[in-house]
């Protein structure tokens, strides 16, 4: 792998009050593989994901099975679903890609002041190439986009130094997260 050329490709940074809106889509990271095989990183906050590929995202990453119905409720409710897509083309083999899903993060969102980022995950043979962050950070921009500007979320006690290094404090000025559960 260490033979493979990787070119990252990002979108000019802009002064936010001179900000264009992000486009839906764009290519993230392309590498060229020593076979000549083209991958893709694409970005996207367009929604479009597959409860199915999700689910399969899911379990690689060991999260619990939810029930089909209730992750397709969940994404169509939120405010911005971004995701991340592999697209794979092998030379000679044109229109013939493998695209696959390998990030997904989603918000919610009172579309005024606050919204929340929920359900941020990566293929763990993706992890480490600064995908979720680009992810995290793309998302944000793009509450931001939208005049939000109080972003809060939850984090696993694995993945909050992950969250502190994007510039997300644990219990700011002293506001803790409350929670209400059903007696069981």
């Amino acid at each position: 792998m260490k033979d493979n050329s990787m070119q990252v490709i990002d979108p000019p940074s802009i002064d936010e009050e001179d900000e264009e809106p992000m486009p839906q889509e764009f290519v993230l990271v392309e590498k060229t593989e020593p076979d000549g095989t083209i991958e893709q990183i694409i970005f996207s906050s367009g929604g479009d994901i597959d409860v199915y590929d999700l689910e399969a995202l899911c379990d690689k990453v060991g999260w619990p099975r939810r029930p089909l119905s209730k992750l397709a409720a969940a994404l169509k409710n939120s405010y911005i679903v971004a995701s991340l897509h592999s697209i794979r083309k092998s030379p000679g083999s044109e229109g013939d890609e493998q695209k696959r899903l390998i990030g997904m993060a989603r918000a919610t969102s009172d579309h005024a002041f606050n919204a929340t980022i929920w359900d941020v995950l990566v293929d763990p043979s993706y992890q480490g190439q600064g995908l979720g962050k680009a992810l995290i950070e793309k998302l944000i921009r793009a509450l931001l986009q939208r005049d939000i500007g109080n972003i809060t979320l939850f984090a696993d006690s694995k993945v909050v130094e992950f969250y502190r290094n994007l510039g997300f404090e644990a219990d700011p000025e002293g506001i803790k997260g409350m929670f209400w559960y059903p007696n069981h």
